[in-house]
């Protein structure tokens, strides 16, 4: 590990690469620290604490996803939750719509800047609309607890309505957003790793202080009575915690082994014999996507309701889609499967390797080449989606459950292997893919020479 780390820093480009990544996610962190203008952050923090109440409801869930930017009311507090659900938007536009398709075939770069630009503009509306919504529940807050709004912002009215203070917040939050999704532009294209996903990934790390300091809190050691929690209780979730953790690996590196037969060629006078290989295809070709899109899609409709407030269609969506519920299980369980099948539909490109097999006279055997060999491709990689899929589902709403069977606080349970676990391991795997791609590239042996996952 020691040989690992020290051959990533003698390479000048990656290590540049790395230090960027990191400096860039120090500045994230601290914009999670500057609270929106005229927002008392101590008493907003002391309110969600509050309303929280020690279980794992939508502001916590909402928070934890902000790195507890939203919680402290800060421009950041909407993360890049917006961005993601503009980019669901989006790549459900592209499937539906056959001209963006064709255009993404024809002209591969054009329509990643078009689909690119598309999604920047509606990140702002969608921030724009969140934002708005924000401003107005910290209103509402601010009756049953005075201070967190600045009076100053209050007292300029029109028509009744605090204009300036909507102003400041709406575009104080969406400059917030909008900055973030720069932040993780910059780091996927000059950086190492995914940048939105690295910027998430921070967020759940940071707020893991707290969720220990809860299980110090509810075991209660300071006391001769019991707590909450027990170390049984730990027991159990360090467990899971390992399971998680290996299984979220296995899902996320095994694939299948598809054999491949080269027929003789010619390489300029030489006739080469032919030769086997294989092509890998993977359990779960989108890794961790599928659970950050189902998390934020649940959340953006759970939000609204939550900030227009209760006695109406929205407040009612909110209660039930809050965490934990029967329906947002069932749901995030659908969601999980749904856009694991969708992503790897639009990335998966099976007419691309027959087409790539036949030119270079490869072929499955037993499988004819061209129109046959796509079948084949497509049914097998539909079956071991669905396996994957499945899996990674129930990976996400174990620890819920067995919380639930416990007693255990659900914020806890979330940590020791719920999303934010599945979260971390897919980020953490994605970004060492990317860095012993470019040791392999100095011929290296890479970062880690024991370890690495085989196919099934």
């Amino acid at each position: 590990m020691l040989n690992g780390l020290r051959r990533v820093f003698q390479i000048p480009e990656l290590k540049s690469k790395i230090f960027l990544t990191i400096l860039l996610l120090a500045v994230c962190r601290i914009g999670s620290f500057i609270p929106v203008p005229g927002i008392n952050g101590e008493i907003a923090v002391s309110f969600f604490r509050h309303a929280t109440g020690g279980s794992q409801n939508l502001f916590q869930m909402v928070d934890i996803f902000s790195g507890g930017a939203f919680s402290q009311m800060t421009v950041i507090a909407l993360g890049v939750t917006p961005y993601i659900s503009a980019s669901i938007i989006m790549q459900l536009l592209v499937a539906l719509m056959p001209s963006l398709q064709r255009e993404m075939k024809e002209n591969g770069d054009i329509g990643k800047r078009k689909i690119n630009r598309w999604t920047r503009f509606l990140t702002v509306i969608l921030s724009f609309l969140q934002s708005a919504l924000f401003a107005k529940y910290a209103l509402q807050i601010n009756l049953s607890r005075p201070g967190i709004v600045a009076s100053e912002l209050l007292d300029i009215t029109m028509f009744g309505v605090p204009w300036l203070f909507y102003l400041v917040t709406i575009f104080a939050m969406t400059t917030g957003t909008m900055f973030l999704m720069w932040i993780g532009e910059q780091i996927t294209e000059k950086g190492i790793g995914n940048g939105i996903s690295l910027i998430i990934c921070l967020g759940i790390l940071s707020q893991i202080p707290t969720a220990m300091g809860l299980v110090v809190q509810q075991l209660n050691l300071d006391s001769q009575e019991a707590g909450q929690m027990n170390f049984s209780s730990i027991l159990v979730l360090m467990t899971i915690f390992v399971f998680v953790t290996i299984a979220t690996i296995l899902v996320i590196q095994g694939h299948r082994r598809i054999p491949l037969q080269h027929a003789r060629r010619v390489v300029g006078r030489r006739e080469v014999q032919g030769g086997t290989s294989y092509i890998p295809l993977k359990v779960n070709y989108a890794g961790v996507i599928p659970v950050i899109f189902a998390t934020a899609l649940l959340m953006f409709p759970a939000t609204l309701g939550t900030f227009v407030g209760k006695g109406n269609w929205l407040g009612e969506v909110a209660n039930w889609l809050s965490p934990g519920s029967a329906l947002h299980l069932i749901l995030f369980i659908a969601l999980i499967i749904f856009f694991t099948y969708f992503w790897t539909a639009t990335q998966f490109r099976p007419d691309q390797i027959a087409s790539d097999m036949k030119k270079n006279g490869a072929f499955i055997p037993g499988v004819r080449q061209g129109k046959p060999t796509q079948e084949y491709l497509e049914s097998t990689m539909n079956r071991i989606t669905l396996l994957g899929a499945v899996f990674l589902a129930l990976i996400a709403v174990l620890p819920t459950m067995v919380g639930r069977i416990l007693g255990v606080s659900q914020t806890i349970s979330y940590f020791f292997g719920g999303t934010a676990l599945l979260i971390l391991v897919g980020v953490v795997l994605d970004t060492m893919k990317q860095i012993e791609s470019h040791l392999l590239m100095k011929k290296y042996d890479g970062f880690m020479k024991k370890g690495r996952a085989r196919g099934f």
